[in-house]
């Protein structure tokens, strides 16, 4: 089927009271393995490239973006296409022209009247271009040691913030943390459920990685729209390959230790988004669904 615009993939979850996983790409088995693991769990999805992924593949975005179309273009299940946490403008007027739905514009590392600025620029650009807009207010921890893992987002900023910046999606800050690899993390439940009440808009999940399925399914319920899984992946894809390269150390040919990979991967796709459907390791019907006001 045709590319999904990422606006009704979140709104179908939003509206269903459930979230839609969206998980980060970096080479082509990532984006094969995404899809083929949504088919399994029969669930919507959402692929996403990131910046730095971007930067990998020699800041070339065009063609790991377009591969990944061309993929989601074959699917038995909707996929959307979603450039993430771009701080680069340019990159950000690059994605019109790759078949991306959707953009993560990430000004959050700047003071926040600067933060509010930037976010608005860029969400009136990207809807005159047709695509969503998602922001980030209140710092995810983790990743260069740039947030605390304590931070949180005040409801009463958010709400402001998303009515000041005329965003899509807000992702905040309720205890995860990005590139984790064990699954540790505690989410203020009771902070989600109060931002969910404030914010009118979908509400997203930055490094989900390292929250354990139960802690999910209490943020799906709480009001958590779209969950971000990306180290979770590379977990798996390096996993396999290491095990297989162990199993046969004189071997040349990438392609068994690829193939274990994309379907370690895909397993880890399918079992994310049986648990953000409200089903776990099973199908399951949702977890109820949302006030018509937060669409």
């Amino acid at each position: 089927m045709p590319l999904t615009p990422t606006a009704d993939v979140v709104s179908s979850a939003y509206r269903d009271g459930r979230a839609v996983g969206a998980f980060n790409v970096i080479t082509l088995e990532h984006a094969e393995a995404v899809v083929t693991g949504a088919e399994a769990a029969g669930r919507p999805v959402i692929c996403q490239i990131s910046e730095n992924a971007v930067r990998f593949h020699g800041s070339r975005l065009a063609p790991i973006a377009r591969a990944t179309a061309a993929l989601a273009e074959t699917a038995a299940v909707p996929v959307a296409l979603h450039l993430d946490h771009v701080t680069d403008e340019a990159l950000l007027r690059r994605a019109a022209d790759c078949g991306f739905g959707s953009v993560m514009f990430d000004a959050s590392a700047l003071p926040h009247a600067q933060n509010v600025a930037a976010t608005r620029a860029a969400a009136q650009w990207a809807h005159a271009q047709g695509l969503w807009l998602e922001a980030e207010l209140g710092e995810i921890g983790g990743k260069d040691g740039v947030h605390a893992p304590s931070a949180r987002t005040d409801p009463d900023q958010a709400r402001d913030f998303v009515s000041a910046t005329g965003v899509d999606a807000l992702a905040v800050a309720v205890g995860s943390s990005h590139a984790m690899t064990t699954r540790t993390a505690r989410l203020d439940h009771g902070l989600i459920a109060r931002l969910a009440k404030s914010v009118p808009v979908p509400l997203v999940l930055h490094g989900s990685t390292g929250v354990p399925d139960e802690e999910l399914r209490q943020a799906v319920a709480a009001g958590m729209v779209k969950v971000n899984i990306g180290t979770a992946l590379n977990a798996a894809f390096t996993g396999a390959v290491r095990d297989t390269l162990a199993a046969a150390p004189a071997a040349v040919d990438p392609r068994p230790a690829l193939t274990a990979a994309r379907r370690a991967m895909a397993d880890a796709v399918t079992s994310a988004l049986r648990t953000l459907s409200g089903g776990g390791y099973g199908t399951g019907s949702g977890v109820g669904a949302r006030d018509d006001r937060r669409r």
